[in-house]
This record gives structure tokens, sequence and C-alpha cells, in this order.
């Protein structure tokens, strides 16, 4: 807060001039005004994180260009209402070529650098939250916790199933809204990829209902073996295609 005295007994100016200041600046964001509280630490703003919210981060560590170590998000509405905390304990995050990170400074930072991820994520028309907590995935990829928006509390809850596989998988898994399908992906050595599609079942989780390995290991052909579960019956193919001809990108 500034306040300013001008000596005069009968208008009490240091008083009128506070307030004024404070009335000009009330729509500056918390963290702006209450940004030297939290010198010390590294800040970071994401501006439009998804079509609701902005998204401000607190690290403990940085080094070069990359951070790490016990961060918090605050989930913000675009009207600048704090909606909720979460905490990592490890939230790892890189600066875009060129940024330097500097304490104590509002850093941007895009949706591209995935420190947190909003989609809707168990189809069920609210957004859900993903927040980076270190690098358990394979390959030491990236994990992440992830959180859904519960409708009876009103707030966003950890989801076990959902960060176990967001946590496991070779990076963060795609969701397609349209089949309602979540899509994980996985490696093993240089030349075999799995994929691994779950069904979304309201009111109880995850149903795994395909599996895929590409199989690389000869250099003129890919192996592709299928298994989908159909009427609760797992279903095998495969599939030999010539090493130039095959397009994993293809449906």
């Amino acid at each position: 807060m500034i306040r300013i005295f001008v000596r005069n007994k009968k208008t009490p100016k240091s008083f009128t001039i506070t307030m004024n200041i404070l009335s000009k600046y009330k729509h500056l964001s918390a963290l702006l005004l209450l940004g030297p509280l939290c010198f010390g630490q590294y800040q970071f703003e994401i501006k439009n994180v998804s079509k609701r919210y902005d998204a401000v981060i607190q690290i403990e560590n940085c080094y070069d260009d990359r951070c790490g170590g016990k961060g918090t998000v605050e989930l913000f509405d675009h009207k600048n209402s704090k909606v909720q905390t979460f905490v990592s304990d490890d939230l790892v995050l890189y600066a875009a070529q060129g940024q330097k990170l500097i304490q104590g400074k509002l850093i941007p930072l895009s949706n591209d650098q995935r420190a947190v991820i909003i989609d809707d994520f168990n189809f069920d028309g609210t957004e859900d939250v993903a927040i980076r907590n270190g690098n358990m995935g394979n390959y030491s990829s990236a994990s992440y916790d992830v959180y859904v928006f519960n409708t009876t509390r009103m707030a966003f809850v950890k989801n076990e199933e959902l960060t176990d596989l967001g946590s496991n998988g070779f990076d963060f898994f795609e969701t397609d809204a349209k089949r309602k399908r979540l899509i994980s992906y996985g490696k093993s050595g240089c030349c075999r990829i799995f994929t691994t599609e779950y069904a979304v079942i309201p009111n109880k989780g995850l149903d795994r209902v395909l599996e895929k390995e590409e199989d690389m290991t000869r250099e003129d052909q890919v192996k592709v073996i299928t298994k989908e579960k159909i009427n609760n019956k797992w279903i095998t193919r495969t599939k030999v295609y010539p090493a130039d001809q095959y397009n994993r990108n293809k449906k």
C-alpha cells in the first residue's frame, strides 16, 4: 500500500489519497499487489489455459531453463476470482527459448509448455485439470496428477485411476471426445510402440477396450498386433506391412 502524507489539520489527505490509489488499482490481480510477499519463488502465469480459466504457478527451484520441486497452481476464472489451489511435489516446467527466469517476476507461459492441462477427461461435459508432477512416466516422460470436477462438492477432486493413467504412459494420454476414449502410449526399446485405448464408463471408471503393438524390429517390415474387446470378448488380429508402406497415423 502507498501512503502519502500531507500536513493539513482540516483535511486528512493521506487517507483520501490512499483510498484513491486502492480504488484505481482494485482490478489488478492479487498476485501483482502482493508480489513482494512471494519474492524468492518463481512465479508464472498462463492466460487462457482453457476457455474458462487462467492459472498462476509458483515453484521453489529453477536452474537454467528448467524448474521443479514443490509448487502450487492457483486456478482463476476470467473474472479473476480464485477457483482452487493445487499442490505438486515436483512441478516440472521448462522455459521457452530465450525466456529469462527471474525470482519475483511474473513470467508468462503458454499452453504448449504443458505445466497444466485442462480438458474434459471423463466426458461428463465439465473441464478437468491435470497438474504436472515429475517425470514418472514411461522412459522418464512427464507424469501428471489428474483432478476431475465434482458437481456435488463444486470442486476438483483427485482421481486416482486417471492419475495412474497420466503417470505411467509415454507423456500424457490423449482424449477422443467423439468416441469417448482415452488413448495412452508406451514404448519398449527402439522399435516397439504400444497403444492402449480406454472407454470411460459413467460412475464406474475406465474399461480397457483396445491394445495395439507395432513391432518394427525388422527393417523391412512392421508387424501390428491388435487386440480389441468386442461384446466382452477379446479379438486378436495380426498384420504385417512393408516398412516403406506403413503409416502408423492412418486409422
